[in-house]
């Protein structure tokens, strides 16, 4: 008898262990879901801003890839070289203006819209493989180049070489009506590698610019394009 009510009791407190394991099962459950809740709250802008930075230095890469493409084929004569700029540097070189058209007959050559200053040329780097500059590209970029040499004018063509100033902007730069940015001697507009969002669009990714002279270059032709020579 006192071993059957034994049993009993021991069955008894196993299904009230059940019962409270049980319920603590979902209070626990419920205290997960709700730390999971707020470590992704937490680590959210982490991911997006890791993400940004990712896809911005992809561009600035692509960016960079481009400019020094343009001028290597440029300096080979592969391509005809940009406009002459006269006495114009990077810096106050004016920024082409989007009227929300971008018009390139085929991928890598030149734009014929949006319409540009007679010291600049726009220049389409096709990366995603359409023959073509789409403003809704999110890899095509559109450099922007001019050449200057501090000793010539419009009218004088640079024979001796020149300096070759490129900006690269984004190809969706160009989908709505606006000047674009450009650096100046003051202020610096370029897009940043560490960036939160989408960066600025209608800044230039990259600006740099390269010594072009003949396919034989001289030394003598180098220091013509000094005002004091090379003495």
């Amino acid at each position: 008898m006192i071993g059957k009510q034994q049993i009993t009791e021991a069955a008894k407190k196993a299904i009230s262990d059940i019962h409270n394991e049980g319920g603590f099962t979902i209070v626990e459950s419920l205290v997960a879901i709700f730390v999971a809740t707020i470590l992704l709250a937490a680590i959210a802008p982490v991911i997006t801003l890791s993400v940004a930075t990712r896809v911005q230095s992809r561009r600035v890469e692509l960016a960079t890839q481009a400019a020094k493409a343009y001028i290597d084929t440029v300096r080979t004569q592969k391509i005809a070289a940009p406009p002459e700029s006269g006495t114009n540097t990077l810096s106050n070189n004016p920024a082409p203006t989007a009227t929300g058209t971008l018009t390139c007959s085929a991928s890598n050559s030149y734009c014929t819209a949006p319409t540009t200053p007679t010291t600049s040329a726009l220049y389409c780097v096709d990366f995603d493989s359409t023959n073509n500059c789409e403003t809704n590209s999110l890899t095509d970029v559109v450099v922007q180049a001019f050449r200057y040499n501090s000793n010539n004018s419009n009218s004088n063509p640079a024979i001796t070489g020149y300096t070759l100033g490129l900006r690269v902007y984004r190809a969706d730069a160009f989908k709505s009506s606006a000047t674009l940015l450009k650096n100046t001697a003051t202020s610096k507009v370029t897009q940043r590698t560490f960036t939160a969002g989408t960066g600025q669009r209608t800044a230039p990714v990259v600006e740099m610019t390269a010594d072009i002279s003949d396919i034989v270059p001289k030394y003598s032709d180098l220091c013509a394009r000094f005002s004091g020579g090379c003495n």
